[in-house]
């Protein structure tokens, strides 16, 4: 640690000194190899070291001073109030699948609420029904150390990991028990398209370890290879009590996923995130409404969770032809998302737009986020330059159980920044 770098200078916040001049390597590569090897015995080491070295995971932390961390909590408490209005309910359902108007009593599962952080606080960017990276992140927090004395004074952001994991499969029972009550939870299935194939198929491997050692059968499942028999859902000759959905086909509506969108319609099977979830939380179309000061006056929201809600999420506007003169002329302002869009996919921010992509843009199914620059963190590899972070709250019910960070370099987070990846997060205690 070289210390004159790492100390806080005059007009940084304790935080904002660390993230900007702290160049120490927090986490130990070796040390994530065995505890990955630890969560998951069948990870040799050898497969474990490609992990942390294909941008994964990042070699340093971020610190976040508790002012910011009470910030992002109070965002979701009100964005989460206004979600359980059933006037907000039947307008976000009116523009969504048929399907997601059936609701059989899950929350949702590993939500993630993504903010950027700026001089006036954090800023939500998106929420996600499918957010991965809370096991992988879960490993981290086992083995994520303060770099030094200065930081261990002030860094309590790493939860207690066995306290975290009874969390997670707590988490999952609950949802269990919101549709089926008394009935005994069997059988588990980690599904997506080509799991095996998926860039995180190590953290589904970690979730279905984590079910076995709490006495549940596991699977990975192809979506496209389950089976609707006799109202019970198969992955092979498995019968299926619960899915975790990791599917990015939010309503079930590709051809290969109609089995699980009949047995998800039918309550055959508990399906969680599923197509209700995404519906109320996820479509970004959702954020136009939540910045739309008078639709949340006519809901009658208390005026605190209004006052929060625009604090804490960037204006955002549907894209539409109409508005289209404004937008390319303030196009430097704004970031341009497709409505369905996931990883950054199809996103644009506004000054690197050309006409022509401008003009696909608003033929519609876009919307348009005033941009909030990302914050950076000093990169351990000196001479490099900064990484760009964001911040995403794995939720539960409105509960935050972790909060990481994800590094980077470029338009949008991207898990192929040397040095980038997932980082642990610091609570700082003072400020």
């Amino acid at each position: 640690m070289d210390l004159p770098s790492c100390t806080p200078h005059r007009g940084l916040s304790l935080a904002a000194a660390f993230n900007q001049n702290c160049r120490c390597v927090i986490v130990d590569e070796p040390a994530l190899a065995r505890g990955l090897k630890a969560a998951l015995p069948i990870l040799n080491e050898a497969a474990a070291a490609p992990v942390s070295g294909a941008g994964m995971f990042s070699a340093t932390a971020i610190f976040l001073a508790r002012e910011d961390v009470d910030q992002l909590s109070s965002t979701i408490t009100a964005i989460e109030r206004v979600t359980a209005m059933p006037a907000y309910q039947a307008r976000v359902l009116s523009w969504a699948d048929s399907i997601a108007r059936i609701d059989h009593g899950p929350h949702g599962a590993c939500m993630g609420y993504d903010f950027h952080l700026d001089e006036a606080g954090p800023k939500l960017i998106e929420i996600n029904t499918n957010a991965g990276g809370l096991m992988l992140n879960a490993v981290l927090a086992r083995i994520a150390r303060a770099c030094c004395s200065e930081a261990q004074q002030m860094a309590v952001g790493c939860p207690d990991p066995a306290a975290l994991v009874e969390t997670i499969i707590d988490m999952f029972l609950n949802e269990w028990r919101s549709q089926r009550d008394t009935l005994e939870l069997k059988t588990i299935a980690v599904v997506d398209d080509h799991p095996n194939s998926q860039y995180l198929a190590l953290e589904f491997r970690l979730f279905a370890e984590l079910f076995k050692r709490h006495g549940l059968h596991a699977v990975i499942a192809d979506a496209a290879s389950l089976t609707l028999r006799d109202s019970v859902l198969y992955g092979g000759d498995v019968p299926i009590d619960l899915v975790y959905n990791r599917l990015t086909d939010f309503a079930l509506s590709a051809p290969q996923h109609a089995s699980l969108r009949d047995a998800y319609a039918r309550g055959a099977v508990v399906v969680t995130p599923n197509p209700r979830i995404y519906a109320l939380y996820a479509d970004k179309r959702n954020l136009s409404l939540l910045t739309d000061r008078s639709f949340l006056d006519s809901l009658q929201a208390p005026s605190g969770t209004i006052d929060r809600i625009a604090n804490g999420i960037p204006q955002t506007l549907l894209v539409t032809p109409e508005l289209a003169p404004r937008f390319w002329t303030e196009r430097r302002h704004w970031f341009f998302k497709p409505v369905m869009g996931f990883g950054g996919r199809g996103a644009y921010r506004g000054d690197k737009l050309t006409k022509r992509v401008f003009e696909e843009i608003v033929r519609g199914g876009y919307i348009a986020q005033m941009r909030v620059e990302p914050a950076k963190r000093a990169n351990p590899e000196k001479g490099s330059q900064p990484l760009k972070y964001d911040l995403r709250c794995y939720v539960y019910r409105g509960e935050i159980q972790l909060i990481a960070a994800r590094l980077y370099q470029g338009q949008t987070t991207n898990f192929r920044t040397p040095g980038g990846g997932f980082a642990p997060v610091f609570y700082a205690l003072t400020d």
